[in-house]
């Protein structure tokens, strides 16, 4: 289905825009990455904000309960939470780039929580290019029969498991969000 979508609309997922997320201290962290699991993958919404989790080896995703979203000290108590249940080594944050690769207002809201994230929490903190996986995560949950009432409440998990699961297949380079302590952000 999403290759439909994508040759329809003429849309392929390129690389992150690197000069542009350079400027928010994102830097290109090479295809050599040894990435080490658990993995933990957010998919940060207005109002909750989808999670998934990889296995030690990176072959399974399972999709979690979504985290609500009401100020950054509790998302930050929550992610932490996630963090020493899991053992989690890594976290990779699914960024909102809107259908032409450009970046809006969800995606520079979003890499201030990674930049965040990543000054709150000693791992390494990678952004995802997120496009079309709301869509796919519905056409999903349908598929595995879920009921019309059941799929609000499981969306953003399996939102959350397709940005991991990108994250993990990419031939591309990762997106590696870098803290420098010279920036003063504030948390969404």
């Amino acid at each position: 289905m999403k290759r439909m979508i994508q040759a329809v609309f003429g849309l392929r997922k390129p690389k992150l825009l690197r000069a542009r997320a350079t400027t928010n201290h994102v830097t290109n962290s090479g295809a050599d990455t040894n990435l080490t699991g658990p993995i933990l993958a957010l998919d940060p919404g207005e109002k909750l904000v989808g999670a998934a989790v990889s296995d030690e080896k990176l072959i399974t995703i399972k999709r979690l309960p979504p985290l609500k979203r009401s100020n950054w000290k509790k998302l930050l108590l929550d992610v932490r939470s996630l963090i020493e249940r899991f053992d989690v080594k890594t976290i990779v944050i699914g960024l909102p780039l809107s259908l032409d690769g450009s970046h809006g207002d969800a995606a520079e809201k979003t890499q201030r929580v990674a930049q965040n994230l990543a000054r709150s929490v000693s791992l390494p903190v990678f952004l995802q290019d997120e496009r079309l996986t709301s869509f796919e995560a519905m056409e999903n949950l349908k598929a595995e029969g879920k009921r019309h009432e059941e799929i609000p409440a499981l969306i953003d998990g399996e939102a959350a498991a397709l940005i991991l699961r990108d994250f993990l297949r990419t031939d591309q380079d990762r997106a590696l969000v870098k803290f420098t302590g010279d920036q003063n952000t504030t948390p969404e």
